[in-house]
């Protein structure tokens, strides 16, 4: 059947080439946008969308969705050029991605290798990244939107309509159209949606890539979307029993029921993304399920919304130019000659007409008459296709394009306008030209152009600034990168020893442009420019200072001076006097870092015991039995009065408490 839409000029300016895909809720078009001369996708939204008691809601959504997502600029999303209404029809002009969509390239291989599978994901989250930041989240991530060009690059489209849709529905039916595989449990159940909801849909993404297959099926909608809600995602490797544990992991942590479980956002689940593969060896990323391709695309995607290898394009040939070195003919029929002119000298071959039947000679007045005549109608043809051609085609055909590099727009549209010539215009970064001015135009100021032609102007739009990650001093290093790279500058890590006791290691302590001067986050700098990344080696290294017999007050102030903690604990020691060290743990001489803790044994004297009771009159035998096994060392002295009774009374020291193994002197009379 013919579309009707093929061929028809919309909004006076995007010529509709061919149909790509056709989907539920919109038809995507191949297109050339007149105005700037480049082949656009132009997606004409279905007029009954705009009917009813929610249409009119529909369509504020979407064009407040469509100038949300113009917003991002990331080249791992297609980008939004324009969105707008032609009487009836809305439409929405994207950039056009030469290739296919990754439903497709899933059904000409069956499955994809490790390798392949994560480096798909990586653009994929990437690209989410960047509308995660912008505060976007996507809400319909599926194979259908994952485009893939011919160059290998990946790019995510389709931001803002599903969400729109989505919206709408939700107030009207309650339902969720086309893409139960990927749905998150709390957007079956409570209609919620975040970041992490794009995040499980990743995950059942990368399932799919490695298995050749959706985790559920069924079939009903109904029956697919109560398996997300009450169903872990199973493991890959229950399918590929090689596939490492670090592999089943990482999907079970996207594709977590869970929202709590899940990576916060696209950014964090690229993080866990990379550090998987790192653990991945060669073989394994090289390695793939063994599944059959299949071009049958499964009942419970959308499958109208194919890519652009699916399309039918129209195979009508626009009729051939001539080139400037062509020429035509002019076929002499009377002396059987050809002569070649430039084109536009005539209009269509001349055809001198055959000889008449020859007549009496004339005479020789009428025949200088006759040659006269004919030479003068052969001079005033000449002139005539020679002015003709002098407007035409020749120098009187051109003019000159006035000098409009450095105005503002308005000043060079007028002395365009002023020049009798048409305009168009594109937008360029421009470091000199002031955003509003003229930076080029094609042809160039002075040169040549024809009187009906068209100058194009590039406008500045200011330099191609960026702005810079915040939050990245304090950063542990990978993050710091991934979010500059994300923001497309360029990172480099200072080779420094740059010690820091307050830091960890790897975090990064400054960052600096290539002047070395600082660049604080939320600073616009130049796209593409490099930063420097100053990052901590942690503590200071250095040899641990012995301080065992110094009082705990002295080595605490030697300890601290070389920028060491210390822990302390009391011991008993009958050497080593009250409130000094005993020992110290690093021991004196060990390798060590600034902060290091070092745990100090203080004495705290001898130990004290109790000295047993020795009642007066005891014999020294019993008294000399009970303080050895109390641990003293016994003597005896007679007392004044000494009358060899052998009896104890009285002993020395005489306290209730005295140092373990210590003497105690036994006075006997």
């Amino acid at each position: 059947m013919t579309d009707p839409l093929v061929g028809r000029l919309v909004d006076g300016r995007y010529e509709v080439v061919h149909r790509i895909a056709r989907g539920g809720m919109a038809t995507v078009y191949l297109a050339v946008d007149r105005r700037l001369d480049r082949e656009v996708a132009i997606k004409i939204m279905h007029p009954h969308l705009a009917e009813g008691s929610g249409g009119s809601d529909f369509v504020a959504r979407f064009r407040r969705e469509a100038r949300a997502a113009a917003r991002l600029t990331h080249p791992g999303l297609v980008g939004v050029y324009d969105q707008g209404v032609d009487g009836e029809t809305s439409y929405l002009t994207m950039e056009y991605v030469d290739g296919v969509n990754l439903r497709r390239y899933l059904a000409e291989r069956g499955s994809l290798t490790v390798g392949e599978t994560v480096r798909i994901a990586e653009q994929v989250l990437d690209a989410l990244a960047a509308a995660h930041r912008a505060g976007l989240v996507h809400r319909d991530v599926k194979p259908e939107n994952v485009l893939m060009s011919e160059d290998g690059r990946v790019k995510v489209t389709d931001f803002g309509l599903a969400r729109a849709v989505t919206e709408v529905t939700a107030t009207t039916t309650g339902t969720v159209f086309g893409t139960v595989a990927y749905l998150a449990p709390e957007l079956v159940v409570r209609g919620e949606s975040d970041a992490r909801t794009d995040v499980y849909a990743a995950g059942v993404l990368v399932y799919e890539m490695l298995t050749g297959r959706q985790p559920f099926t069924g079939d009903t909608a109904i029956q697919i979307a109560f398996q997300h809600v009450n169903s872990d995602v199973p493991a890959p490797s229950d399918d590929a029993s090689w596939l490492p544990v670090e592999v089943d992991e990482l999907v079970g942590a996207l594709a977590a029921r869970d929202p709590q479980d899940r990576p916060a956002d696209a950014a964090a689940a690229l993080t866990l993304l990379r550090r998987t593969r790192d653990t991945l060896d060669p073989a394994t990323l090289e390695r793939r399920t063994d599944v059959p391709p299949s071009i049958t695309l499964p009942a419970d995607t959308d499958d109208g919304d194919r890519g652009a290898d699916e399309a039918e394009p129209d195979e009508s040939l626009a009729p051939d130019e001539p080139t400037d070195d062509a020429t035509t003919r002019i076929a002499a029929l009377r002396s059987g000659s050809t002569v070649a002119l430039p084109i536009g000298l005539v209009g269509a071959d001349v055809v001198v007409p055959a000889a008449a039947p020859q007549a009496p000679a004339p005479g020789p007045h009428r025949r200088r008459r006759w040659i006269v005549l004919t030479a003068a109608v052969l001079v005033l043809a000449a002139l005539g296709g020679a002015g003709r051609w002098y407007v035409t085609t020749g120098p009187g055909a051109y003019t000159t394009v006035p000098t409009v590099s450095g105005l503002t727009l308005d000043d060079a549209l007028a002395a365009l306008d002023d020049a009798g010539l048409d305009s168009g215009t594109t937008d360029g970064f421009s470091d000199d030209v002031p955003a509003g001015s003229v930076v080029t135009s094609d042809p160039g100021d002075g040169e040549p152009v024809r009187k009906d032609g068209t100058v194009q102007l590039t406008v500045s739009a200011g330099p191609d600034v960026v702005t810079v990650p915040s939050d990245l001093v304090g950063a542990m290093q990978d993050v710091a990168a991934s979010a500059i790279t994300a923001a497309d500058l360029q990172v480099v890590v200072a080779e420094s020893d740059d010690w820091s006791d307050t830091a960890a290691t790897g975090s990064v302590l400054a960052v600096t442009d290539s002047d070395g001067d600082d660049v604080a986050g939320g600073a616009q700098i130049k796209r593409g420019s490099t930063l420097y990344l100053t990052l901590s080696d942690g503590p200071e290294p250095l040899t641990v200072m012995s301080v065992v017999g110094a009082t705990l007050d002295d080595a605490t102030e030697q300890l601290e001076a070389a920028g060491l903690q210390v822990a302390s604990a009391e011991a008993y020691s009958d050497t080593v006097p009250v409130g000094s060290v005993i020992s110290q743990d690093p021991a004196g001489g060990s390798a060590g870092h600034r902060t290091d803790t070092i745990t100090l044994q203080v004495s705290k004297g001898p130990e004290m015991v109790d000295i047993p009771d020795i009642p007066y009159g005891s014999t020294v035998e019993d008294a000399t039995a009970k303080l050895e096994a109390a641990g003293f060392t016994v003597v005896t002295e007679h007392a004044l009065a000494y009358f060899g009774l052998n009896r104890v009374v009285g002993h020395s020291p005489s306290t209730a408490q005295a140092a373990k193994g210590s003497t105690i002197t036994l006075t006997v009379t």
